[in-house]
């Protein structure tokens, strides 16, 4: 989940939460910086109590031969071994615990190479016991500290594979772990007032515990920032996986038949199902022009997210184009009416996610060629291709800071060929045209400003800017069209249309005060008459060619917004592309009705039908939707004047339960959409909505790090708070109820996963007495049986939500790079492989499958769409 500018982030001023956040950083930084000298500290009393212990040894065989002449070994604080006499020590040194075999990591010298230094030692053999004598007081001291160290050791015993150093470098799977630097894996994560992370809280890992790992101990015991399944180890004998996200720790507990047939090396592999993008849900209208086409097909083109829509009305069919890495940003028809540019928007990705130009075929998909990959700096706002030559050129305009113009040779190699580019305005720019009837000649415009561009024969570009009388020049031009005569129509933000004589740069005609606010789209009929669009109005009028009124006109509903675009369809048919991301299908004398329904602001609850082919979605912009699978249709649509953080069915689907962005949640019937009842908890999101599977209980995890516990009443209509869960140091991410009802699972904004006592709001203390419980769903993101999900480097907020099949075969998920992924459930394997799909350019907020497993929905955070996919 992405928090950093995606996630809600509370009711606190912009500037006061940058500054908390700059506090909270510091101070995480600084616990890192106190843990890790710790853990060095730790280390090093480490290798001198090893020293210390081997000195005690020779010390007590040396005390029963004070008369003997055998020369006597000590060993020196760093790990060397000391002379005594001219005998040279013995690498193999005693220990106080017998049978264990120890090995050193000599100290390097400057050339980085490790010799053991044997030091001659001055001193008789007679000064060693007088200066220990001296040191302790007296033997007895000295052997009762001897006997508390080695009952010490035989406690913290520590085993290493033989390879000639303290800390091994390659642990084997038979391999001991050194002493745990993380924190032990109790259910509640230590702060910074608890002890460090190697005390021995009760619970914590037995320090003589064998570990398998899929990395080196070097990287478990000092964690990179970001590591993740790379270093993940496995306890063999407490049957815990550990794993680190952001540099904490998470310890998870395998399910007791796991325990000692589990390997984590091994590889897990994708499903045998794979995914088939079925529909798509949503138009993006709310902030891109010119984007809605008719094909010769039949077919209206337009895009979402990052894939470009090919929808027959009348067949109720779609093929989608997913070339795209990230949000498709424009459209142009190629004059043959059958190839189609469209451009993108830089993406996550820095090398395949840059913002480039695709040509492709609208028959079979096929892209034709790639242009500008490298070439622009931001998203690609404008596309034309040239009419007077038969679509030979096309030209761009990218987003830059200069806003500039190129023009492409998009036939020339595999590549095309960039014949000129240029400055094209400071200012923002929303249009770009080439003239239908001249060769060569450009209009854009945009910001205060209109400009005629005309192409000479050696590839540059020369531009004259519109003369605009003063008192009528407009904050924005805002749209563009051309007369069946050549002249030039443009539509702007004080309601008029002006008339540019063909050839000119000066006015040769204005109509005044068409619209009430701006004019978004002008479109010319092949008969010649022009219908005029207002974006505030949602007017439609029709003029004649000489730009008197015929007496059509139109109303959008204001629900569905302004007027966006219009294209011309079959017959008298108009598209018309809305401000609230709606396309309507009609005419001026008839009228015109919704073909598609979409979101208008972020995306985050969803929520399927417990029975039906249906799902739930609802976000940001307040509305609450139902939607038909099978029928790909809005069954019904409600506003709750409320922004919607999260949603769920009630387990026989007559209740829905909204959760919003405030603390407030919403209890309403799924038919009639009557609210019953509406209740507060706490003043954050709710991010999560639970009901138990026996329908008894109701769960609300809160963005105020609460779990919030209600009874549920017979007809599921009365709801009586039971308590309030607490412990978690984060936001609640995401629930889960076992099968029985009886227990709660819950992950949490700092990576931890806690167990509760639903009926009690009591936290199960002890996380290993719960690997076996069976739970009912899987949407906690962090558990045993999605260890495989997490990328390596991954930071904790990459997977949003997962969600496992019915029939428990398939796990699906949502991340934050536009990826929706499908594994065999359970994905215990670290690193486990997956099917992989794009199609969304944003986060990815949420996955879930239908009650029948037909079928997987996703959707997508700021890109708005509702994606739904088929199981094949």
């Amino acid at each position: 989940m992405r928090l950093n500018g995606s996630r809600y982030e509370g009711s606190l001023s912009s500037s006061s939460t940058t500054e908390a956040d700059d506090m909270i950083e510091t101070e995480n930084e600084s616990i890192r910086e106190r843990v890790s000298d710790l853990e060095k500290k730790v280390l090093e009393q480490g290798d001198e109590i090893v020293c210390l212990r081997s000195t005690l040894a020779d010390v007590l065989r040396r005390l029963n031969q004070l008369e003997g002449s055998r020369p006597v070994t000590t060993p020196l604080k760093n790990g060397s071994l000391r002379a005594v006499g001219n005998h040279t020590a013995s690498n193999h040194v005693s220990s106080v615990v017998p049978q264990k075999e120890l090995r050193y990591r000599p100290v390097a010298d400057g050339n980085g190479k490790e010799p053991i230094r044997r030091v001659p030692s001055y001193q008789t053999p007679s000064s060693l016991p007088q200066r220990l004598h001296k040191n302790f007081g007296s033997l007895r001291t000295l052997n009762r500290f001897q006997q508390d160290t080695e009952s010490s050791l035989r406690r913290r015993v520590v085993h290493y594979q033989s390879t000639g150093s303290l800390h091994s470098d390659s642990p084997s799977s038979s391999s001991v772990s050194p002493v745990p630097t993380s924190p032990s894996p109790s259910p509640t994560r230590p702060t910074a007032k608890t002890p460090p992370a190697h005390s021995h809280a009760p619970g914590s890992l037995s320090l003589s515990k064998r570990w398998s790992s899929t990395g080196d101990f070097n990287s478990v015991n000092s964690p990179s920032h970001n590591s993740s399944t790379r270093d993940a180890a496995y306890n063999e004998e407490e049957g815990a996986l550990r794993m680190y996200l952001r540099g904490r720790p998470v310890v998870l507990y395998a399910p007791s038949p796991l325990v000692d047939n589990y390997d984590i090396t091994k590889v897990a592999t994708p499903p045998h199902s794979k995914l088939k993008l079925d529909w798509v849900y949503g138009y993006r209208g709310r902030d891109c022009r010119s984007n809605l086409y008719l094909l010769p097909t039949g077919e209206m083109v337009y895009f979402v997210a990052a894939i470009v829509v090919l929808y027959n009305v009348e067949e109720q069919s779609q093929r989608h184009y997913l070339g795209h890495t990230d949000d498709v940003k424009c459209l142009a028809i190629h004059p043959n009416k059958l190839l189609v540019a469209s451009g993108q928007a830089a993406g996550h990705d820095s090398r395949e996610g840059r913002p480039h130009i695709r040509v492709w075929n609208s028959v079979s998909l096929s892209t034709v060629c790639v242009l500008g990959i490298g070439e622009f700096e931001r998203s690609i706002a404008c596309l034309s291709f040239s009419k007077a030559d038969g679509g030979a050129l096309l030209c761009a305009v990218d987003e830059a800071h200069d806003h500039s113009i190129s023009v492409w040779d998009w036939q020339k190699g595999d590549k095309g060929y960039k014949v000129t580019e240029t400055k094209c305005s400071v200012d923002t720019v929303v249009a770009a045209e080439f003239h239908p009837l001249d060769r060569n000649c450009i209009v854009t415009c945009g910001k205060a400003h209109i400009s005629f561009w005309a192409l000479d024969a050696g590839g540059t570009l020369y531009k004259r800017m519109g003369i605009f009388e003063n008192r009528d020049k407009p904050k924005y031009v805002t749209c563009l069209a051309f007369t069946q005569t050549g002249d030039v129509l443009s539509g702007d933000s004080n309601g008029n249309i002006i008339v540019w004589g063909r050839g000119t740069n000066t006015i040769s005609r204005l109509v005044r005060n068409v619209h009430e606010g701006s004019i978004f789209s002008i479109c010319v009929l092949k008969e010649g008459s022009i219908v005029s669009a207002g974006g505030k109005d949602g007017r439609l009028i029709q003029f004649d060619s000489n730009f008197q009124p015929t007496g059509y006109e139109a109303q959008i509903a204001e629900h569905l917004g302004g007027v966006r675009t219009v294209s011309e369809g079959r017959g008298t048919q108009l598209l018309i592309g809305s401000t609230r991301n709606c396309i309507l299908i009609g005419s001026l004398d008839v009228g015109f009705s919704p073909a598609v329904l979409g979101h208008t602001d972020e995306l985050w609850a969803l929520s399927p039908h417990p029975s039906l082919s249906q799902f739930l979605t609802a976000g940001f912009d307040k509305i609450v939707q139902l939607w038909d699978s099978m029928s790909r249709s809005v069954v019904w649509s409600k506003d709750i004047a409320e922004q919607a953080q999260s949603a769920a069915f009630s387990p026989d689907g007559s209740v829905i339960v909204i959760g919003g962005v405030t603390g407030r949640w919403l209890v309403m019937d799924s038919e009639t959409r009557e609210i019953y009842s509406v209740h507060t908890d706490g003043m954050e999101p709710i991010q999560v909505v639970r009901f138990s599977p026996d329908s008894r209980y109701l769960a609300l995890g809160s963005r105020d790090n609460n779990i919030y516990i209600y009874q549920v009443g017979e007809d599921m209509r009365k709801y009586s708070r039971v308590g309030r869960c607490t412990g978690h140091s984060s936001f609640i991410t995401h629930l889960d109820w076992s099968a029985d009802s009886q227990y709660l699972r819950s992950n949490s904004g700092d990576y931890e996963l806690l167990f509760w006592n639903a009926g009690l709001c009591r936290q199960v203390p002890q996380s290993a007495s719960m690997r076996d419980v069976e739970w009912f769903s899987q949407n906690c993101v962090l558990s045993f049986s999605t260890i495989g999900i997490w990328p390596e480097n991954a930071d904790g907020t990459d997977v949003n939500a997962c969600e496992r099949s019915h029939d428990s075969r398939l796990l699906a998920t949502a991340d934050d790079f536009g990826k929706v992924k499908l594994y065999s459930y359970p994905v215990t394997q670290p690193r486990s492989l997956s099917h992989s799909y794009g199609g969304h350019s944003s986060h990815v907020t949420n996955v879930t499958f239908l009650f029948d497993d037909s079928r997987i929905i996703s959707i997508g955070g700021k890109d708005t769409s509702v994606l739904q996919w088929r199981i094949t």
